[in-house]
């Protein structure tokens, strides 16, 4: 048997943060990872980019995440933005914000994110265990006293566990720093689940956030490809407006996706899940109310009465989509535009406003950016990411029921309860 003072279970954003904290404040610590290298989820963040974090003040941050944003209000307190843009800083990796608050290292690359943690790490003193899974948490009154872990291997991007060289290590405490079970080939199996349920704490049932959105037809394969910016977009579920967002977005073959389908897309995956009706409408120039579209619309064709109609056409839409909407609206691109009767006028104008796609079912959990659901809140004390169930238990990170939308306030969850979550266990008596 082998002994340590705290191990951390996951080699993500949240158990390097934790893992590295923890030693730096002079903890012995064991790091596992069951793939062979660290962090590669977060070495995809961002499309490679890593988006730290946001730099809007603590009240704004709160509100993009939902239900549970109060539960992190602690842990942001302990280490939030301007914290983690110094620690990166300190460590060799300089950041620039950019537009919407968001703030990336400078060079644009998430290696070097990832690289400077686990230098971090190493420089601490941590012991990182690769290829290693955590198979069961060891009890005696309630109270950790070790873990039970055996060795891994990977095949076609599956973990494998060889359970027969199962060892078992005590340790004073153990934070769980899973994840979810998104980008299951990055190593989240969902393994933190399954040990927090094993003592006792209950799961709020997982599924895909941050997630493209697929459609009843075929019509967005017609347009696949083409990236939007400044478009208002609004959630649609029974015929009620759930939410609406601002911002970019890209028609796929099979639906939408883009930074504000995804923000929508949380609230419309548990739509669906309910049997919901959802439909997505899109404002194409949120600049315009009706009343000045139409009157745009009018001075176009005045100004351009003998002319094809698609002519106008390049001045509203991308051209690629210019055949997709008249093919919708059943007019000629050929037709002279003084001939565009008062009715194809306002068909267009409608379109415009409120192009329309019903909502039918969301992409798996291997394209989802987050999980939604995990380790219910309330079962952890927010002052110190400890389980109210179990002594010397702690949590931190993707693995606790807390999402937020894009923008860096995942990451910035994640690294901040991942920072309390050692802080709190390297105090504990």
């Amino acid at each position: 048997m082998e002994k340590t003072d705290i191990i951390v279970i996951g080699a993500g954003a949240a158990g390097l943060m934790a893992a590295g904290r923890a030693a730096e404040k002079g903890a012995r610590v064991l790091l596992l990872e069951h793939q062979e290298k660290p962090g590669r989820k977060l070495a995809i963040t961002g499309k490679g980019r890593c988006n730290l974090t946001n730099s809007i003040d603590l009240p704004e941050f709160l509100k993009h995440f939902q239900p549970n944003g109060r539960f992190l209000r602690q842990a942001f307190s302990a280490f939030f933005s301007k914290q983690t843009i110094d620690f990166f800083n300190q460590q060799g990796v300089p950041t620039v914000v950019e537009r919407g608050g968001r703030v990336f290292p400078s060079s644009g690359k998430a290696m070097d994110v990832v690289n400077a943690l686990v230098s971090w790490n190493e420089k601490n003193g941590v012991v990182i265990q690769k290829r290693t899974s955590a198979e069961e948490l060891l009890l005696e009154n309630n109270v950790i006293k070790g873990l039970k872990i055996c060795p891994t291997s990977s095949h076609k991007g599956k973990i494998i566990k060889n359970k027969t060289m199962s060892l078992i290590i005590k340790a004073d405490k153990v934070i769980i720093a899973t994840g979810g079970i998104s980008y299951p080939a990055t190593g989240s199996t969902g393994d933190g689940y399954r040990l927090a349920e094993s003592v006792g704490h209950s799961i709020v049932p997982v599924r895909p956030a941050l997630v493209a959105l697929e459609t009843s037809d075929k019509r967005s394969e017609k347009i696949q490809d083409t990236a939007l910016k400044n478009v208002n977009v609004i959630a649609w579920v029974n015929g009620k407006k759930q939410a609406e967002a601002f911002g970019e977005m890209t028609f796929m073959s099979f639906g939408l996706s883009g930074p504000v389908i995804l923000t929508l897309s949380g609230g419309i995956v548990d739509a669906l899940n309910e049997g919901g009706k959802v439909f997505i409408t899109i404002d194409l120039k949120p600049a315009l109310d009706p009343k000045k579209l139409d009157a745009r619309l009018l001075r176009e064709l005045g100004q351009h009465g003998k002319k094809q109609f698609q002519t106008i056409m390049k001045e509203l839409l991308p051209k690629n989509m210019i055949d997709f909407c008249l093919d919708e609206l059943k007019i000629s691109p050929l037709k002279p535009c003084n001939q565009i009767s008062a009715e194809e006028r306002k068909n267009l104008r409608v379109w415009l406003k409120e192009l329309r796609f019903e909502i039918t079912g969301y992409r798996p959990f291997s394209e989802a950016i987050i999980t939604a659901g995990g380790v219910r809140v309330q079962e952890i004390n927010p002052k110190t990411m400890e389980s109210r169930k179990v002594k010397n238990l702690f949590f931190a990170g993707e693995v606790l029921d807390i999402q937020a939308d894009t923008g860096g306030y995942n990451l910035q969850a994640a690294f901040s309860t991942g920072w309390l979550a050692a802080e709190s266990a390297v105090n504990t008596p």
